[in-house]
């Protein structure tokens, strides 16, 4: 069976695609660096994270970029042997004007090499491409509009793309306007002679769903569905899909979906969704009052559809409430890497720079046969990423690593950076063999250099540890582990010095850019690694420390952590909690820090 959500943790806004018997999946990694989170699997169960698409800073300039900008809602498309992807880059929200750059890249392979990005329209975020069996390709996306107030509550466009001039082409044309349902995330599919538009409605909180529409012209008139929904109140969008009515289970915030057909003829769609930590913002918030947090942030789950006799889309089992639990596709008996359940020792692997890569998952899709010095050269271009040695298994939900020795010449594909890749100037993995060298840059507010790296948090229980080698001279000099939303919320345990105390070790609270220390300077000894553990347990975390081959112990209070979510941060609300290890040197020498393992565990 599949068990949701299928990428847990910051996975949003699921774009899905079958190339053979091959699934891929395209997720929002917004200001978080490299951009567009790719996943594979070849039976919708097990998930591995694969190389990303967006490496290069040509392709991709997230610096500057505020808190839950940049990476929005990629689509992910393929035809003729291409892979497509259209994203929007944002570099303005939070305001009356914003600022949305829509782009696409290409390639033949889906590892790559991507193509130099080519402008779109901006009219809003949320482009797709659709690519009809005549040949032509349209791009539907949403639109934001400045107005005060605005003139429609939900508002969708359509325009052709014409590939071999690779630009917008044609007439910009309203495909759909509202004064009431407000509609985004669009996708156009054609299926027994229909358009059928399909989009998420309503925002993407916990009053998120998805419509479906159909016409006979991709011009329209579209036709909304409106499913017999005994529980929708007069005004709420006719959804197909939403968790808006049913706040006890457990996929809430259901929306946001993208369809794809397996082989056998069956239909599946993703869908992003939250788990709730079970705390909520004060009654008297300044945002979201009351609300209920999200700290995971918005994940990805998959439902099985059907389409009923009078050629409309709905959930297989009826009904429009995500299951937790979801029947698998059918697949032959015996075909290998396609049971519901993988053995580690049959498990399909992607194996780079190991001499052992068995397929490049790529059957009749443009290049077969990727070798091995081509995947490595990749994964160097890729900002020095790579995936761990060790791992043996694909695993149910995306994420394969637990503990990094730094070991290898690069990183694995979980960690990721703030705006800009993490080349020599920020860290090495060889300076000091075993060793993950990073130097301090600016500070934990800064929009443009930080040196840090961090994984998504995908559990409400979970276990971090970090072990450093690190030497401040000044108080401005820090290095630690760190649980953080976005640049003004974050729980930071760091080494550093004072002058009084001499090496130190203290802890950070910063939300909502209120900054408090919920410990003493503790002095340290000098020339002794230190080692850095934080155990999550619901929303409640407890930092502790030691020195290596000694005992932990807790340093400062239990900390209630639900402020690292979406509801309650005030700038960005729409990422999820990391967890990473970092190194500042606010007086420009940059001083290094040396980290020999970082291990998480759910």
């Amino acid at each position: 069976m599949i068990h949701n959500p299928i990428l847990r943790g910051f996975h949003p806004d699921p774009s899905i695609i079958r190339v053979g018997e091959d699934y891929y999946i395209a997720t929002s990694t917004f200001e978080w660096w490299p951009g567009v989170r790719l996943h594979h699997s070849r039976d919708l169960v097990h998930w591995e994270l694969i190389e990303y698409p967006l490496t290069r800073v040509s392709q991709l300039d997230l610096r500057g970029v505020g808190p839950s900008q940049g990476i929005w809602a990629p689509c992910l498309t393929y035809d003729k042997g291409v892979f497509y992807l259209v994203y929007t880059v944002v570099k303005a929200f939070y305001c009356n004007m914003y600022d949305t750059e829509n782009y696409l890249v290409t390639a033949q392979n889906i590892h790559g090499p991507w193509s130099e990005p080519i402008a779109l329209n901006n009219f809003g975020f949320d482009p797709s491409l659709f690519h009809d069996d005549d040949g032509r390709k349209y791009m539907v996306s949403m639109v934001t509009d400045h107005r005060v107030p605005k003139k429609y509550a939900g508002r969708l466009v359509l325009q052709e793309f014409d590939a071999e001039r690779g630009r917008m082409t044609g007439p910009v044309k309203d495909i759909y306007r509202a004064e009431t349902i407000f509609l985004e995330g669009p996708h156009i599919f054609k299926h027994g002679g229909w358009y059928y538009l399909f989009s998420a409605d309503t925002g993407t909180g916990e009053a998120h769903g998805q419509t479906i529409q159909r016409a006979k012209d991709i011009w329209g008139p579209y036709e909304m569905y409106r499913p017999a929904d005994e529980k929708r109140r007069e005004g709420e969008a006719y959804s197909i899909l939403t968790s808006r009515h049913h706040e006890d289970i457990l996929l809430q915030k259901a929306g946001h979906c993208d369809l794809v057909e397996t082989p056998e003829g069956e239909w599946y769609a993703v869908h992003l969704c939250g788990r709730v930590s079970g705390d909520c913002n004060p009654e008297n918030a300044e945002r979201f009052p009351g609300a209920r947090r999200y700290m995971l942030g918005r994940e990805t789950a998959i439902q099985k559809m059907r389409w009923t006799q009078d050629g409309w889309l709905e959930l297989a089992e009826g009904g429009n409430t995500p299951r937790e639990v979801v029947e698998p596709p059918v697949h032959e008996e015996g075909q290998p890497g396609l049971s519901g359940e993988f053995a580690s020792e049959d498990c399909i692997l992607y194996r780079e720079m190991q001499g052992d890569v068995q397929r490049d998952g790529m059957e009749g899709a443009g290049q077969p046969g990727v070798m091995q010095r081509d995947r490595q050269q990749n994964a160097i271009q890729n900002g020095g990423i790579r995936e761990n040695r060790g791992r043996k298994t694909v695993p149910e939900n995306g994420t394969s690593l637990i503990r990094d020795d730094f070991d290898t010449p690069v990183l694995h594909l979980e960690y990721q950076s703030l705006r800009i890749p993490m080349g020599e100037r920020y860290l090495s993995l060889t300076q000091r063999p075993g060793w993950l060298r990073m130097y301090g840059r600016s500070g934990l507010a800064s929009r443009f250099s930080q040196s840090l790296i961090a994984r998504r948090v995908t559990e409400y229980h979970m276990d971090a540890e970090t072990c450093v080698d690190f030497e401040p001279e000044v108080f401005k000099q820090m290095a630690g582990l760190i649980l953080l939303y976005d640049t003004d919320n974050y729980l930071y345990l760091h080494l550093s010095h004072d002058e009084d105390v001499g090496k130190c070790i203290t802890l950070l609270k910063a939300e909502n850019r209120k900054y408090e220390y919920l410990t003493d300077y503790i002095p340290l000894e000098i020339g002794r690694d230190v080692v850095l553990s934080l155990s999550l347990r619901g929303t409640q975390v407890q930092f502790s420390y030691g020195f290596r081959g000694e005992g932990q112990q807790a340093i400062g209070p239990c900390v209630n952590a639900g402020f690292l979510s979406d509801e309650a941060c005030r700038e960005g609300w729409f990422t999820g909690a990391m967890v990473g290890i970092c190194c500042q040197d606010l007086t420009g020498f940059g001083k290094h820090a040396d980290f020999d393992w970082f291990e998480v565990r759910t």
